[in-house]
């Protein structure tokens, strides 16, 4: 197996992000300022600038990458011949998995802290990225098409979905009413949000 050495370039666009989620995290974007995230990388205020122009398009690349990697930690497919709670289930149960992450965490808090203070044009940007196709919605439209779920607005049923598991695992660690989300609760929140939904949509036999 052959590795891609880095460039300059590369090593210097990671030690920026890097500091970003430091920085972000430690002090919220609105106190971190281009000088300190070019300290913290030991890069300069120019080269900073040269990788994000502000530290808005910065800290939508870190709502972007965290998506990116949702996708590729969440990817159920959809099997006609398993039970719908059991593969429901499953896709749930490593949603809620990466949600309750520390990285998913500290970045949800960060970009919810600073939406407080936001402009229009980055609650678009956040909200273009929270529209694109994710697995729930693949799974969904499989189990549409197989004649096993019957949903008129699959965008709609996917928000219902992710307001069931937020509202169970990811709110209450945000504020810290929840430290302790262990296996069992994920478990439990995943089979029961599965039974709930298919209550509503599976279709009748």
């Amino acid at each position: 197996m052959t590795f891609k050495t880095k460039t300059r370039s590369e090593l210097k666009r990671e030690a920026i992000i890097d500091a970003a989620k430091q920085a972000f995290k430690e002090f919220g974007v609105q106190a971190t300022s281009m000088d300190k995230l070019a300290e913290l990388a030991k890069v300069s205020k120019r080269t900073v600038y040269n990788h994000f122009a502000t530290k808005e398009a910065l800290l939508m690349y870190l709502v972007a990458e965290l998506w990116q990697k949702a996708e590729t930690q969440v990817n159920v497919v959809y099997q006609s011949n398993i039970s719908l709670e059991e593969q429901l289930m499953e896709l749930l149960l490593a949603e809620i998995n990466f949600i309750c992450t520390e990285e998913h965490m500290d970045v949800s808090k960060v970009a919810i802290g600073h939406f407080f203070y936001n402009s229009e044009a980055l609650q678009k940007e956040f909200e273009k990225i929270s529209c694109q196709e994710n697995a729930i919605i693949r799974w969904l439209n499989a189990a549409i098409k197989d004649k096993k779920l019957l949903i008129d607005d699959v965008d709609f049923a996917s928000d219902q979905i992710h307001n069931l598991i937020k509202g169970g695992c990811f709110w209450p660690q945000l504020f810290q009413m929840d430290k302790d989300y262990h296996d069992d609760k994920k478990r439990t929140l995943a089979q029961e949000t599965a039974r709930m939904f298919l209550a509503r949509y599976q279709q009748k036999s």
